[in-house]
C-alpha cells in the first residue's frame, strides 16, 4: 500500500520506519523537503536529526505534504495536535477525499507549559473536527493513547496485551484501520463507534500524561478488562 505520513516528528519517524519494515510503500510529508534534509538537530528526545533518521531509512521518501497526500491509497496524521488542521490544508482536500485518514494527533496545547491542556475536549474533538473540515475523507482515531515506540511496536509492553481504540465514521474505513494495527502487532482492539467517541480517547491524555510523570516510563497503556 502507498502511505503518507505527515509529520517528521518522533512519532512520524517511528511510524514511517515500521510502516516501510511491513512493505508498504511509505513517504513522509513535511512543509519544505529541502530544509527538512538540512535538519541535524536532535529532538530534544534521545533521537537524531531528521537528516540522519533519513539517510538511515532510504527506502522512506520525503515530499510535500501535498505531493505524499496525492500519491497515498492511505494517509497518517502523526502532527502536533495544534498544527493538524493547517497541516491537512496544505495537504489539500482534492488529496484526502475518498481515503482513509488516519489520525493519532491528539489536541495538546503546550503554550503554558507542562502539563498540557486540551485545546477541545467534552463536546467536540480534533478527530471530528478534522472530520468536519475533510467530509470526502474517511477519518478513523486510533493509537493515540500510547507512545510512539508502543503505537508499532506493542509487543514491548506485555505481549502486546493492551487495549486499542478505533473510532470512525465508516466502518469499512475502520476495517482497514484494524487490518493494520493487526499487522503491527496490536491483539486487543475496540470499535468505539463514530467519530464523536473520538472525545473519549482523547480526554484520555490529561490521565496518560500524569501516569508518565508518575511512573516516570511512557512504556505503558491501558487494558480494558472484560
Amino acid at each position: 500500500m502507498n502511505i503518507a505520513v505527515l509529520g517528521t516528528g518522533m512519532v512520524g519517524q517511528a511510524v514511517a520506519a515500521r510502516l516501510a519494515d511491513l512493505g508498504h510503500t511509505v513517504t513522509v510529508g513535511t512543509r519544505d523537503p529541502q530544509a527538512t534534509r538540512g535538519r541535524t538537530e536532535p529532538d530534544g528526545m534521545g533521537n537524531p536529526g531528521i537528516a540522519s533518521w533519513l539517510a538511515d531509512h532510504p527506502g522512506v521518501g520525503l515530499a510535500t505534504f501535498a505531493d505524499a497526500a496525492a500519491g497515498a491509497e492511505l494517509v497518517v496524521l502523526a502532527t502536533l495536535g495544534t498544527a493538524t488542521l493547517d497541516i491537512l490544508d496544505r495537504a489539500g482536500a482534492d488529496n484526502l477525499a475518498g481515503k482513509v485518514v488516519l489520525d493519532i494527533s491528539n489536541p495538546l496545547d503546550f503554550s503554558a507549559g507542562m502539563p498540557p491542556r486540551l485545546f477541545v475536549d467534552n463536546d467536540d474533538s480534533l478527530g471530528e473536527q478534522i472530520q468536519r473540515a475533510y467530509p470526502a475523507a474517511r477519518v478513523v482515531k486510533a493509537l493515540n493513547t500510547m507512545n510512539a515506540h508502543l503505537m508499532v511496536d506493542p509487543h514491548q509492553l506485555a505481549a502486546g496485551d493492551f487495549t486499542s481504540f478505533v473510532s470512525g465514521n465508516d466502518p469499512a474505513a475502520k476495517a482497514e484501520v484494524v487490518g493494520l494495527l493487526t499487522a503491527l502487532g496490536h491483539r486487543d482492539v475496540i470499535d468505539l463507534g463514530d467519530i464523536s467517541t473520538a472525545r473519549g480517547t482523547e480526554m484520555m491524555m490529561p490521565v496518560w500524561i500524569r501516569l508518565w510523570n508518575a511512573l516516570g516510563t511512557p512504556t505503558f497503556s491501558f487494558k480494558v478488562v472484560r
